[in-house]
């Protein structure tokens, strides 16, 4: 898929952060956008946004989480502009706070958006792409926490250990068709999901102050994961390490856990990680 102009583009979570970004790369490719968020007004800017560089860009609020409303977003697609060339499942979600503070409810928010999001969004389109031949690709985005995680993340990195493991099958399973998979990892980036990711109550403000600054020196922007994404499109990767510490914490983690865990406890009291 090396040249993306015309081709019909859909990301998830695309009102901010990597999701916004990416819809961006992909327009200035002169692809066909259609964006997906389930914060309404947010997304509707962005469209404004990316409709204003004089690409094709359609908004359609949805939330991952429901099969119903995975459903209907599929229905106006594919009756509005047909089967997709690319699937971006961004929508992602997190919370932080140790395993023990970390409650059922958060649990379930998370992987009701970061995993079965993912899924009812393959289950609605992946048919009409197969059906539609030709290359086309479904883009997972995961995180290094899915190879390589830190404390205070159990909930978050169990999610998104469970998205590369679905993506594994699914290409896989996919080998002997036009659908390939590309799994991304980014690392350390300054999104909004730091600020507003809901916390446990032993976390105080000044330890999400030092987070949130943490990932402001440290982390880099959503446009360079979004321009990483477009690239690894055009060239078919199936995986795409992007950011501070992506590549260095999942080859970390294959050389030696035991000094994988002792760089990440280090790096995470950076952040402002206080051991139980």
């Amino acid at each position: 898929m090396k040249d993306l102009n015309g081709k019909r583009v859909l990301v998830t979570g695309a009102a901010s952060g990597i999701g916004l970004e990416c819809a961006r790369s992909f327009a200035r490719r002169g692809a066909s956008l259609v964006i997906s968020d389930v914060n309404a007004a947010a997304l509707e800017q962005a469209r404004a946004d990316i409709a204003a560089t004089g690409v094709q860009c359609l908004a359609l609020p949805c939330d991952v989480a429901r099969e119903d409303s995975v459903r209907e977003l599929a229905a106006a697609v594919h009756g509005t502009i047909g089967a997709l060339d690319v699937l971006v499942n961004n929508a992602g979600v997190a919370f932080l706070g140790s395993f023990e503070e970390t409650p059922l409810a958060e649990w379930q928010r998370i992987y009701a958006i970061n995993v079965l999001g993912i899924v009812h969004c393959i289950r609605a389109f992946l048919p009409s792409m197969r059906a539609a031949g030709g290359p086309r690709k479904i883009v997972n985005v995961a995180s290094a926490a899915g190879f390589a995680p830190m404390p205070n993340m159990a909930a978050y990195a169990a999610s998104k250990h469970a998205v590369v493991g679905l993506s594994e099958v699914l290409a896989m399973e996919l080998h002997e068709t036009e659908v390939s998979v590309l799994v991304v990892c980014p690392g350390i980036i300054n999104t909004a999901i730091v600020h507003v990711s809901p916390t446990s109550t032993s976390i105080g403000p000044s330890q999400k102050e030092r987070l949130q600054a943490y990932y402001a020196t440290d982390g880099c922007k959503p446009d360079v994961v979004a321009e990483d994404v477009v690239r690894s499109v055009e060239r078919d990767d199936a995986f795409l390490y992007t950011g501070p510490l992506a590549k260095l914490g999942c080859a970390g983690m294959r050389i030696s856990r035991s000094l994988a865990r002792r760089l990440a406890i280090a790096t995470a009291r950076k952040s402002g990680y206080l051991p139980m």
